[in-house]
Order: C-alpha cells, then structure tokens, then sequence
C-alpha cells in the first residue's frame, strides 16, 4: 500500500467537516450529515475517513497501471493548488474554465490546442511580419486558449479517472465524465448529488485548508505510488541483468569440451 495515513485531527483542524448553511443542503447528502451547528451543516468525517481511503485507493491503482488523472476545480480558492498538483505529477488539469466538449467532443477541442500552440510559435517570433495591434490580437487570443487548455493540451486520450473539487459547480464535467463512463472521484459537500459521483469523498469544497489537505494526500498517493513503479522495474532490471549472466556462464561452461581422450592416455 503507497496511500498516506489519514489523521481525523488534521481533517478537523482543515474544517473539512464544515458544510454548507442548511437551507442550501442537498437531502441526498443525509446520510453524510452528523448534525447541524448555528444553522450549518457538520459533515460526519467518520464517512470521509473511509470514502477517502476509498479514494486514494482508487488513485493509487490508475497510476500503479500507467493511467492519467484530469483534475478539475475552477473555483479560486481551488485553481492554483490543483495546477500544481497536476503539474508536480505530471497529471491533467482544467483550472479556468470548463469548455463544453472537453471531454465528448476532443476533435474540436484538439483544433484549439492546435491553435494555441500555433499561436505561441508566431508570438514568439520576432522576425514576423505582424503590426503591434495584430501582435496583441494575438497575444490576447493565445492567452485566452492558455488559460482554458494549458493544463489539456498534451492529453491524447480520455483520461483514466477524474478528481472534482465542487461536483455542482463542475456539473457539466461530472455528466460528460458520465457520459463516457470515465470514474470520477469528487469532492462532495452538503449542496452536491453523491449519485453522480463513483467515489464521493463527503467534505468541504470551500475552505482552502480544506482543499490543500485533498491535494496533499493526492499528491503523496501518486509520488508514492510512482516511486513504487521505479523501485518494481529497477529491480525487474536487476533481475534480468541476473539472468543474462547465468545464460552467459552457461554458455561458457558448454562451450568448453571434454578431453576425454588425453584423460584416458594419460590414466594409463
């Protein structure tokens, strides 16, 4: 197992089990509820703690196999920590906004990759052709497509599994992930539909201490596991290295042929 140990104390102390005023509860979300405090929603964190582990479980096997993980939160408080997380695993991520067709429709949204990468070669050549009123048109345009596709634009194919940081907000990625059978594992707080979601994971979407501590124990779930996959092939390598030379040795030893004759004249 490469997943972190998950701490109640600092769940607590991240206010992770802060949901949302009552009024604005979703009753499919009950059963994740303890109780209610100045009118606000407590999340039980007894059901975190497993839904996590759940989680993080999940995680661990896509990337243990070689999958990629899209990690969406638009959100401010949420934007900035999961283009890092992506970037420090060399994972995917939307942080600005969610195109409709990120997912269902890839070929158009393939095209504005390519433009935006054409875009960036003529941006950066300073031996073009272009006025200074085209040239910020084009920066304007380019820094536009950056801020939407930047975290997509060397993803090739369907994710393996998705992580959503406030499932309502992103409900046009939860139903296109839907859609296409991708599991998405959300971040699910008292105003969201755990129905939607493979592995809901019952917790605040809103608190930035919150949702650092959600991408730290990604983060030491995905480098664990990758250290894992590195320590498994070195010593796979090792152990073929190991067995070339016994081949080799073997080799050697059968090609050495026996005097029998010169031992027998020289017995008798």
């Amino acid at each position: 197992m490469t997943i972190p140990d998950i701490n109640l104390k600092e769940l607590v102390e991240a206010g992770v089990h802060f949901g949302h005023k009552s009024q604005r509860w979703n009753p499919k979300m009950s059963k994740y509820i303890h109780s209610t405090k100045e009118n606000v929603h407590i999340i039980n964190l007894n059901h975190t703690v497993q839904m996590l582990n759940e989680a993080l479980k999940v995680i661990e096997n896509v990337v243990l196999k070689g999958g990629k993980i899209l990690f969406v939160a638009t959100k401010k408080q949420a934007a900035n920590k999961v283009a890092d997380l992506a970037n420090e695993t060399n994972q995917y991520y939307v942080n600005h906004r969610w195109l409709g067709g990120m997912l269902t429709n890839w070929s158009t949204i393939a095209k504005s990759i390519k433009k935006m990468k054409e875009l960036e070669i003529v941006k950066l050549n300073s031996d073009n052709e272009f006025t200074k009123k085209e040239i910020l048109k084009i920066s304007n345009q380019h820094d536009k497509l950056v801020k939407s596709l930047s975290g997509i634009s060397e993803m090739n194919k369907s994710p393996d599994l998705v992580f959503i940081i406030d499932t309502k907000l992103e409900h046009i990625a939860v139903s296109e992930a839907n859609l296409l059978n991708i599991p998405i594992v959300g971040i699910v707080d008292t105003n969201c539909d755990p129905d939607k979601i493979d592995y809901p994971i019952p917790g605040n979407d809103d608190s930035r201490r919150s949702i650092e501590l959600y991408c730290s124990l990604i983060r030491e779930t995905i480098n664990s596991s990758n250290d894992k996959i590195e320590f498994d092939n070195n010593l796979n390598k090792q152990d073929k290295e190991t067995v070339n030379v016994k081949d080799v040795s073997k080799k050697e030893d059968n090609s050495q042929p026996l005097n029998t004759t010169e031992d027998t004249n020289n017995d008798s």
